[in-house]
C-alpha cells in the first residue's frame, strides 16, 4: 500500500487589520510600529465635550494652528511604540547602570579637583528642573496633540525627560557622597539665582500656550537645540580637559538621545512645513521667536559655564540649530 502525502496552501484572508490596511493596502502585511499608531485617535461619538474648552471637541484639530491634511503623514524614523521604545531604552539603561556602579565603585567623580566640581554642581544640578519642566510640556502635548503618532512619541519623549532628571541626580549624589546638599542647592538656585530666572521665566511661559505644537517647537526643538549642543556636548568637553572624564560616561546617554531625537524633530519640521506656506510661515515665527527669547535666556548660563568664551559658545549652537532646521525647509 502506498501513501500519497499532499500539501495544501491555505491562504490568509486577512494580512493586517482594516484600519491599517486603508492606509498601506490590504493585501500588505502591517509592521508592529503602524499597527501601533495609526488611526487610533479618537475622532468620533465622544461622550461629552471639554467644558474647559467651549466649542471644541474633547479630541479636536483646532488645539493647534497648524493645518493639516492627514495627521499621519510623519512617522517616527526610530519606529518607536511602546515595546520598541522600552527595548531600547533597557539597553541603555544597563549600560548607563554599569557606568555609574564603576564611577561609584571607584569614586572616579571625587578625585576630580574641587573647583571642578563646584562647576559641575553648579551647571547640572538646576538643569534637573529644566528636565522636569520639559517632561510636562510634552505629557501636556500628548493631552492636547492630535494624531496618535504624535501624541505617544511626546509622551515617549517625556519619560525620556524623566529619566535624564534622574540621572543627573545620580551624578550630584556622586559628587556629594550620597548627601542631599548639592541637590537642594540646585532647587534653590533654580528658584531664586538671577543666572537661572530668565530660562525659568521662558519654561514657565511655555507651560501656559495655548497652541500644543508650539510647544513641541519651543521645548522641544529650539530650547533643546541650544542647551544639549552648549551643556551635554561643549560643557563636558571642557569638564573632560580639567580632569572630568568621568562625566563623560555619565552623560553618554544624554548625548546619545539628543542625536537620537534631531531625527524625529527635523522629520516632524519637515513634513509639517512642506504641508503649505501658512504652516512653514507659522513655523517660522514661532522658531524665530522662541530663538532670540531662549538664546537671551541660556546666555547666563553659558557666560557661567565657561570660562572664557561663553556667548560664542552659545552662538555657535544657535547657527547650527538655525541651519538644520532651514535645511528642513523653514524659511528663516
Amino acid at each position: 500500500m502506498s501513501v500519497h502525502i499532499s500539501t495544501k496552501e491555505i491562504k490568509t484572508k486577512r494580512t493586517n487589520y482594516g484600519y491599517v490596511g486603508r492606509r498601506i493596502g490590504h493585501d500588505k502585511p502591517a509592521s508592529r510600529y503602524q499597527e501601533a499608531v495609526y488611526d487610533l485617535q479618537p475622532t468620533t461619538n465622544f461622550h461629552y465635550p471639554p467644558t474647559w474648552a467651549e466649542g471644541k471637541e474633547l479630541y479636536d484639530v483646532r488645539n493647534t494652528s497648524i493645518v493639516m491634511e492627514d495627521w499621519y503623514s510623519f512617522t517616527d524614523p526610530r519606529q518607536f511604540y511602546y515595546s520598541a521604545y522600552v527595548m531600547a531604552r533597557a539597553k541603555q539603561q544597563e549600560s548607563m547602570d554599569n557606568n555609574f556602579k564603576m564611577a561609584e565603585k571607584h569614586k572616579m567623580l571625587l578625585s576630580m579637583p574641587d573647583e571642578l566640581k563646584a562647576s559641575i554642581k553648579k551647571i547640572l544640578t538646576p538643569l534637573r528642573h529644566v528636565e522636569y519642566g520639559a517632561n510636562m510640556n510634552n505629557q501636556d502635548i500628548c493631552d492636547r496633540g492630535y494624531g496618535s503618532i504624535i501624541t505617544s512619541l511626546a509622551s515617549l519623549h517625556g519619560f525620556d525627560r524623566i529619566g535624564i532628571s534622574q540621572y543627573i541626580s545620580k551624578i550630584i549624589l556622586l559628587i556629594d557622597e550620597n548627601e542631599s546638599v548639592g541637590l537642594e542647592q540646585g532647587r534653590i538656585d533654580w528658584l531664586d539665582a538671577s543666572m537661572w530666572q530668565p530660562l525659568r521665566h521662558a519654561m514657565e511661559d511655555i507651560f501656559v500656550l495655548d497652541d500644543w505644537f508650539e510647544i513641541m517647537v519651543a521645548q522641544n526643538i529650539v530650547m533643546d537645540g541650544l542647551i544639549y549642543p552648549l551643556i551635554f556636548d561643549q560643557y563636558i568637553q571642557e569638564v573632560s580637559s580639567k580632569g572630568g572624564n568621568t562625566l563623560t560616561l555619565l552623560t553618554q546617554f544624554m548625548s546619545d538621545w539628543y542625536v537620537e531625537t534631531i531625527r524625529w524633530t527635523n522629520q516632524l519640521i519637515k513634513v509639517v512645513a512642506k504641508e503649505s506656506d501658512a504652516n512653514n510661515e507659522l513655523l517660522s515665527s514661532w522658531v524665530i521667536k522662541w530663538t532670540e527669547r531662549l538664546n537671551k535666556a541660556v546666555l547666563p548660563i553659558a557666560q557661567e559655564a565657561f570660562t572664557d568664551g561663553g556667548k560664542d559658545k552659545l552662538e555657535e549652537a544657535k547657527c547650527e540649530l538655525l541651519a538644520r532646521l532651514a535645511k528642513q525647509g523653514l524659511k528663516i
